[in-house]
């Protein structure tokens, strides 16, 4: 039963990464067939925390969704378009990384799905603006959330994950991830120039134009923007304060995007519009075809193999986790791959003297699962949702795309972080 669900995860991966069909008949197929094949633990891939839907990600994805089309009505997204531009003075290299700064410093706290919802819409206006294509700075916003993400608890998903089985607590993983990820990324930065050089195109014409458009005449509707950015203040410190009030993020956004509605009493149907429904759809039929995988013991049994071929070589261990999520997180979404992992790593951890040592690999797990989630277009949340809203906005971003420069920056990224597990926990 493992090979043919093996089998038909790797026919709809070849089919989603090739786009000969659309990616959400895909996963809604291959979802299908391992349902009636019995590979999937029945009705429970509704209910079942590991072996199904991840629900808090469906409506953590939908509440911010909400949000965001309310705050587009205000004329927001203009205003910081407008600004950034002028603030560049139309130069490209310039305003990536002032995007892509804004979006690392922001992931950490909100986290990166959310950063991406909020920051890729101002994207796309600017790039309008100027007349430049969208897709690679979307593409580097993307890989830029990934990093930053992995600072904090609360930044990626997999660190809730991995911060609950394993005790950490915020300040454990600000200490322990913050570090190598402020390296990587002042390095990722420096790399962007060379990723893409042929992309930044400067048009003295269009920034002329855009240097003479007066920001504040962007927002439509100040009073309700006033209202607007209390309620998204809100939203955010219930993220911050997840680990203390155990609200999951997913309530906090469908609450924020609830009130969001009623104080701003535009017509829910404009709103909902704005929802990026298909990638929703692709996302469950994605949770679908990975319990496929976790129920028939495909994924354990390749984690279970990989640590334990390494016995008592801590090092080495730490390496394989590192590597393993980084390589297994780029082809599998990283939320439900490190939700099967973290028990069998909870395990080998337990057999360890050296309770340091031991949360040496929690570290080297987080770090390869988080960077792993820039491998391909479907690894990662945000990637997924960066990618809906490009089609969703005239700037496709096909699968390969992204990937090429996805995988460039997981190589960097994961060597970097394995020179500074090997310095750091067993030099």
């Amino acid at each position: 039963m493992a090979v043919v669900a093996l089998g038909i995860f790797l026919v709809a991966f070849f089919f989603i990464a090739t786009e000969k069909i659309n990616k959400v008949a895909v996963v809604l197929t291959a979802a299908g067939a391992m349902a009636v094949l019995g590979l999937i633990p029945g009705s429970e891939v509704f209910f079942s925390e590991h072996e199904g839907i991840d629900w808090n990600v469906i409506f953590l994805l939908l509440g911010m969704m909400v949000i965001v089309g309310v705050i587009k009505q205000t004329g927001l997204f203009d205003y910081l378009g407008i600004w950034a531009a002028k603030r560049s003075k139309g130069r490209p290299y310039r305003l990536m990384v002032m995007l892509m700064g804004i979006t690392a410093v922001a992931s950490p706290f909100l986290d990166n799905v959310t950063t991406i919802m909020l920051v890729a819409p101002v994207t796309v206006v600017v790039c309008n603006r100027l007349r430049i294509p969208a897709q690679p700075y979307l593409i580097a916003e993307v890989l830029a959330s990934n990093i930053g993400g992995a600072a904090t608890l609360i930044g990626d998903p997999p660190n809730i994950i991995i911060g609950s089985r394993a005790g950490l607590s915020f300040n454990d993983f600000l200490v322990h991830m913050a570090p190598p990820v402020i390296v990587i990324f002042a390095v990722f930065v420096l790399l962007t120039r060379v990723l893409f050089r042929k992309s930044f195109v400067y048009n003295p014409d269009n920034v002329a134009a855009v240097m003479a458009l007066q920001e504040r005449r962007a927002i439509t509707d100040p009073a309700l923007l006033v209202r607007c950015l209390v309620v998204l203040t809100g939203v955010v410190v219930g993220f911050g304060l997840h680990a203390v009030v155990h609200v999951e993020p997913s309530i906090v956004a469908l609450v924020g995007a609830g009130v969001m509605v009623l104080v701003s009493r535009v017509d829910i149907r404009d709103v909902l519009n704005e929802v990026e429904w298909p990638t929703l759809v692709f996302f469950m039929g994605l949770f679908v075809m990975v319990a496929g995988l976790v129920h028939t013991g495909v994924i354990s049994t390749v984690g279970t193999w990989a640590i334990g071929a390494l016995g008592d070589n801590y090092f080495g261990a730490a390496t394989a986790l590192l590597f393993g999520s980084s390589v297994l997180g780029a082809f599998f979404d990283n939320i439900p791959y490190v939700a099967t992992m973290a028990p069998i790593v909870e395990g080998v951890v337990a057999q360890i003297p050296d309770p340091s040592t031991g949360q040496a690999l929690w570290w080297a797990f987080a770090l390869g699962a988080d960077f792993g989630g820039n491998g391909t277009a479907v690894a990662a949340s945000a990637n997924v949702v960066a990618i809906g809203i490009a089609a969703r906005t005239g700037h496709r971003i096909s699968f390969w795309q992204f990937t090429r420069y996805g995988i460039v920056v997981t190589v960097l990224s994961t060597v970097l972080a394995w020179v500074y597990v090997w310095l750091r926990y067993f030099l």
